[in-house]
């Protein structure tokens, strides 16, 4: 396969968003880079269909979100451990109240928070969204509602969500 540079460009220009992306669903630098890097080898494959027909950003978007879901299905359990780590992780995460709702979003399980990353960063419809993870709507709808439960019990600051449903309005 001859090199691209159509795809070098691509990476270079959006390398960043994805990696944001990334780290909304993953919740971390790393796992972040596993995604994006994995999503890319995909694209790399596909990259003389892709990019004739289809936005090569929604294929690396959908093979990231579908990647996460995989990630979590393979896994029967997750061994979730109270010990601190060796060393101090450096992920750079907003302040106050910021953190707080980024932290809870972590603590969600993978599903739940892909629904609200989809939903709510990606700003994808419910079908979309079930299109994307390969689950129904109702699904999507009832997995979002779980999360936003979770969130709003973990983050109890009626500033941030007056804050949200004030941007909501039309």
């Amino acid at each position: 396969m001859e090199p691209d540079p159509r795809f070098a460009e691509f990476v270079a220009e959006r390398g960043d968003a994805l990696m944001r992306y990334g780290y909304a669903l993953a919740g971390n630098r790393h796992d972040a880079a596993d995604l994006v890097q994995e999503a890319l080898i995909r694209l790399r494959g596909a990259w003389s269909r892709v990019r004739l027909k289809d936005n090569p950003e929604w294929y690396v978007r959908t093979s990231m979100a579908r990647l996460h879901i995989a990630t979590w299905r393979r896994r029967s359990r997750e061994a979730l451990t109270w010990e601190l780590p060796e060393r101090e992780h450096h992920d750079t995460l907003p302040t106050g109240d910021e953190q707080e709702l980024w932290q809870a979003l972590a603590g969600l399980p993978r599903r739940q928070r892909a629904v609200l990353v989809l939903r709510y960063y990606e700003q994808l419809t419910d079908a979309e969204i079930a299109d994307v993870l390969g689950i129904s709507r109702g699904t999507v709808r009832s997995q979002a509602s779980r999360a936003l439960d979770k969130l709003r019990s973990a983050v109890p600051h009626p500033t941030l969500y007056a804050q949200s449903a004030h941007k909501e309005k039309p």
